[in-house]
């Protein structure tokens, strides 16, 4: 049997304000298999990024163990993480993150530079993915340059441009109009099904959790419910 590309046993995490303890997520037990589609919905303040934090190794649990392909994550140390991360993860926010000096290409190229490969190879697979998103034509526009959802677009190609084994995506239709946002979606679910990329979302978008294969809900930092769509 395959082995889920994400597996949280117990965690829990409590941030410290002021010297008061604030317990942001209680023993949580998630496994997320290869190939899910799956999203994290609840209110402001139920765990939801958190979550996502911690999967993704941008925060460490306060108890818990967290695996991402196999590896356990709230064990590694600060350049092992960053090798995970680059590697293994991709993110798509919703502020985009892109770099404003950059072009299209070049934002998509990055994580490839990062990770050392040729120059040819990254240029040649950040045309592929840029017009596998549409976005055809526009690979030297700056994201000044660019819609909303143009950007939008060109984060999920750098996402994914380097195959990760899991993309994050921390409210990815939050800054888009309704039409952009479905359209964004089915781009996703295609990068899914022709792929084989697992991704986990975060949302209080009723599209994103209708588009998603899985809805597992929280609030109050625990899990409540937890629904396959298929």
């Amino acid at each position: 049997m395959t082995e889920p590309t994400v597996v949280l046993r117990n965690v829990s995490k409590v941030y410290r304000q002021n010297a008061v303890a604030v317990q942001a997520l209680t023993d949580i037990n998630l496994e997320v298999p290869k190939g899910d589609f799956a999203c994290l919905s609840g209110p402001s303040g139920s765990g939801k990024s958190t979550l996502l934090n911690l999967i993704g190794g941008l925060d460490r649990p306060t108890t818990g163990e967290i695996s991402v392909d196999g590896r356990r994550v709230d064990r590694l140390g600060k350049s092992e993480l960053a090798a995970l991360r680059l590697h293994r993860i991709g993110f798509v926010f919703q502020a985009y993150n892109l770099i404003p000096v950059l072009t299209a290409i070049e934002n998509v190229e990055f994580v490839m530079q990062l990770q050392g490969m040729a120059a040819a190879e990254r240029g040649a697979k950040a045309r592929a993915i840029l017009k596998e998103v549409g976005l055809d034509g526009l690979e030297h526009r700056r994201p000044g340059e660019l819609s909303g959802g143009q950007q939008q677009r060109v984060a999920v190609a750098r996402a994914i441009v380097s195959e990760p084994s899991l993309v994050l995506a921390d409210e990815p239709t939050a800054n888009l109009d309704s039409k952009t946002a479905e359209n964004l979606m089915q781009l996703l679910r295609h990068m899914n099904q022709e792929h084989g990329v697992t991704f986990l979302f975060s949302t209080h978008d009723k599209l994103v959790m209708d588009f998603s294969r899985r809805l597992i809900t929280l609030r109050d930092g625990m899990i409540v419910e937890d629904v396959r769509q298929d």
